[in-house]
């Protein structure tokens, strides 16, 4: 027995030299970037056209990744009815704050926008709207003193025109380079929606992944209808921040939009292919009671 072993033992490091020493050549395959996207949530790979049909849900686990503004508003809207307004309004540094200048310039060139905030009239199934969206992608969709008066005035213009209004929210919340500034704009937005309650319009606000901060904590949680996509976090400060001031653990899925539903503060759970048939029959229900 042992004599065999020790014949196995020379037969194996034999045919190990001689595989190492062969030279196999394998041709490698040549993947081109961008084919795929790997899912933030079951971290699998999604072929990017499937993603594009799915309208950036993973056909998988069904996670509903972030739409910057631009793709928010084709999906929603009547197909060429969108009319940007308020695209003037510049951000400058108000208390010259190191490299913001550059940060900003840096988004605007890759998102093609100039600010966090898209906003505009529109037709969503023929109906006239007002509509904003926040852009997650460009510095978190944080709330400056730009985004602050941009939302303030889409809010005024439909106020003006007896106009429902719809406001997407996709916010890490104030943003830090303003200061007091930022903040402000969180009384400037619920002040302006106000006057809109006041003449009986309708506002509906539709809460993404994530809707946090000084955002969650303004206009986004006044919507008349509060809306959210499925698995979105919602909340105001961070778990963390909570869970080290209350010295408690927190329950299960806290601060996501099922939780949220649970406990009253959203009005609905809807996945984002059913999204655009639900908000035209909510306009049109208030239409017909109105």
């Amino acid at each position: 027995m042992e004599n065999f072993l020790e014949d196995r033992k020379t037969k194996v490091a034999t045919f190990k030299r001689k595989v190492r020493k062969k030279n196999i050549k394998t041709e490698k395959l040549d993947i081109p970037n961008g084919l795929f996207t790997k899912c933030d949530k079951c971290q699998e790979l999604v072929f990017n056209e499937d993603l594009l049909k799915a309208n950036y849900v993973c056909p998988k686990c069904f996670y509903h990744h972030r739409l910057i503004a631009k793709e928010r508003i084709k999906l929603i809207c009547d197909k060429n009815s969108f009319k940007e307004m308020f695209n003037n309004l510049k951000t400058i540094n108000p208390l010259n704050f190191p490299g913001y200048e550059e940060k900003i310039s840096r988004y605007q060139q890759e998102s093609e926008l100039n600010e966090a905030f898209l906003c505009g009239e529109a037709r969503i199934s023929q109906q006239k709207v007002a509509i904003g969206v926040l852009d997650s992608h460009f510095m978190m969709g944080s709330m400056g003193s730009v985004v602050g008066e941009k939302v303030t005035r889409i809010i005024e213009y439909a106020t003006n025109n007896s106009l429902p209004l719809v406001l997407f929210s996709a916010s890490g919340g104030a943003r830090m380079q303003e200061g007091i500034l930022s903040l402000m704009q969180m009384a400037k937005t619920s002040s302006a929606l106000k006057y809109h309650s006041d003449k009986n319009l309708l506002y509906i606000s539709v809460l993404t992944h994530p809707t946090t901060g000084g955002v969650a904590a303004s206009f986004a949680f006044l919507g008349d209808i509060i809306i959210s996509e499925p698995g979105a976090l919602i909340g105001f400060a961070g778990q963390r921040v909570i869970k080290e001031t209350i010295r408690q653990d927190l329950p299960e899925g806290f601060q996501t939009a099922e939780f949220q539903l649970a406990k009253g503060f959203v009005d609905l759970i809807c996945e984002r292919k059913q999204l655009k048939q639900i908000l035209s029959h909510i306009l049109l229900v208030h239409k017909k009671v109105d």
